[in-house]
């Protein structure tokens, strides 16, 4: 196919003539909106100056401009927008061109660079005549005789130097240096101001420094200390490159602050001034990061750790010897496309495909124990028996649970009691002993559910509907979901507990 320059009265064929043709610029959509705005930009400047009524957008594929429309001959990069080749500005045919902003930018900077040219030579020409004229004093002191036509040539040499040096430093000092001083006072000005402005839209340390409130607003944590501890634990593990854009403060921010309030990519990227993309890679990254160095954060205490502090609720009626108190939470997910994957995550009971897990507490109200993501038909019974808590449990220890774990034989095998509501089995009601320690375990089993609405409130990203590319493993990796059940529940643990002690 031929190609022909589009621009009008220009007669350059591709293969006849010696120039290079360039395409219309295209519109890109996928590296945040302030590059989609400004190809968009770029492409209705190139129509402008192309300036033809033929052009339809089915045509836009097919418009070439050749090189001989280019100071350069070819076009700028698109984020130089200042250059006078982001757009053809030669031989288009009409003036329409010169009212431009870019280009009168571009004729400003490139005046700016002769001017600043312009009075470094004259500088160097003014201290040129201030040598010439030291030297003449210098002769005239010692007595150095010389005929009468040197001495008139030499003084209307001498004379006419000083005047165009005169000419020159007042002329280039007044005009040229003043306006360069009014430029660089200007510029000074719009510096400060910019700094200014990017300072308050620029989220850093300082920006929650001595301001609990927004801590607890933005990050879920209780304190600003208790943010810079978490920092610099995990400070040295948050990947960092040479031309990161974001620093390692600035990251984990973002990550807190998506778990937190469970803020779109499209908002944190203009947030952070990054393309959605960017924003997608490093959550992940640094979600890992702090899933790997937060997990042992929940801690299964030992049976003597478990005496110690153990709450005078949980005394009066069991003993020393409750070691967790069990229970199911589910995720809803978006609806996959497999049929075997919708069935295996379909839950009867929210009717919705869902994700499940099983979370244990000790009695002193700390997560202690988190389950790996299961389908949502996955029943309680089969999620205990599968997960790893049973490997857990240690000779005499009480599990805690509600109706739907009914394992007291499976717990009966590794020597540990389960204590669970009550059942009718076909009575009328139950009686009063079964009503008075169905009370005393609903008193103490609440604190789970509790603890579950605790996680979701406080970390709203698990109040959403999750999507299928977090349910993904690859090679065996840990899914992107169960990452962020897991750091959400470590961080729960850092704040204060639900169950009071007294």
């Amino acid at each position: 196919m031929v190609n022909y320059c589009a621009v009008i009265g220009c007669t350059n064929t591709w293969g006849r003539d010696k120039v290079s043709f360039y395409r219309l610029p295209a519109i890109i959509t996928n590296h945040g909106e302030k590059t989609q705005e400004m190809s968009e930009r770029r492409r209705r400047l190139w129509l402008s100056r192309i300036s033809r009524a033929d052009l339809t957008p089915s045509s836009y594929p097919y418009v070439r401009v050749c090189s001989d429309h280019f100071e350069s001959g070819k076009p700028a990069p698109l984020y130089r927008e200042a250059d006078l080749d982001w757009g053809p500005s030669l031989n288009l045919g009409h003036q329409k061109v010169l009212a431009t902003p870019t280009l009168t930018r571009g004729k400003r900077l490139k005046e700016r660079k002769g001017r600043i040219k312009c009075v470094e030579a004259a500088k160097s020409l003014i201290s040129l005549f201030d040598a010439r004229e030291s030297e003449l004093c210098e002769e005239a002191c010692v007595g150095v005789d010389s005929t009468s036509s040197t001495s008139a040539s030499d003084s209307d040499v001498t004379e006419s130097e000083t005047d165009i040096g005169k000419c020159t430093q007042t002329d280039l000092t007044s005009d040229v240096i003043g306006a360069m001083n009014s430029e660089l006072n200007r510029l000074t000005v719009e510096n400060i101001q910019l700094r200014e402005k990017l300072a308050s839209v620029t989220i850093s340390e300082d920006t929650f420094k001595d301001d609990d409130e927004k801590v607890k607003l933005f990050t879920g944590l209780p304190a600003f200390s208790v943010l810079m501890i978490l920092f610099s634990f995990i400070e040295s593990a948050i990947p960092q490159g040479k031309q990161s854009f974001l620093s390692k403060f600035q990251k984990l921010l973002m990550v807190l602050m998506r778990l937190k309030l469970n803020l779109p990519v499209s908002y944190l990227a203009e947030k952070f001034r990054l393309s959605s993309g960017s924003i997608s890679r490093i959550f992940l990254s640094t979600l890992h990061v702090l899933h790997c160095k937060l997990h042992p954060l929940i801690y299964w205490p030992t049976q003597d750790e478990r005496r110690l502090t153990m709450p005078m609720g949980f005394r009066k009626h069991f003993g020393l010897k409750v070691a967790i108190i069990i229970d199911c939470f589910e995720l809803f997910i978006e609806r996959p496309s497999n049929l075997e994957a919708r069935a295996q995550t379909w839950s009867s009971y929210k009717h919705h495909n869902t994700v499940k897990f099983l979370i244990g507490i000790s009695p002193q109200g700390v997560i202690s124990f988190i389950s790996k993501g299961y389908g949502g038909r996955s029943t309680d019974k089969h999620i205990t028996r599968d997960c790893e808590l049973l490997d857990k449990l240690e000779y005499g220890d009480i599990v805690l649970a509600d109706r739907g774990f009914d394992l007291a034989e499976t717990l009966a095998q590794v020597s540990c009691e389960l204590k669970i509501r009550a059942f009718t089995k076909g009575r009328t009601q139950l009686s009063a002993l079964d009503v008075e320690r169905t009370r005393k375990l609903a008193n103490v089993r609440i604190h789970v559910e509790r603890v579950i609405g605790l996680v979701r409130n406080k970390y709203k990203i698990l109040q959403d509907t999750v999507p299928l590319d977090y349910l993904i493993s690859v090679n065996g990796s840990t899914p992107t979901i169960d990452k962020i059940v897991n750091v959400c529940c470590a961080l729960t643990n850092i704040c204060k507990s639900v169950v009071p002690f007294d």
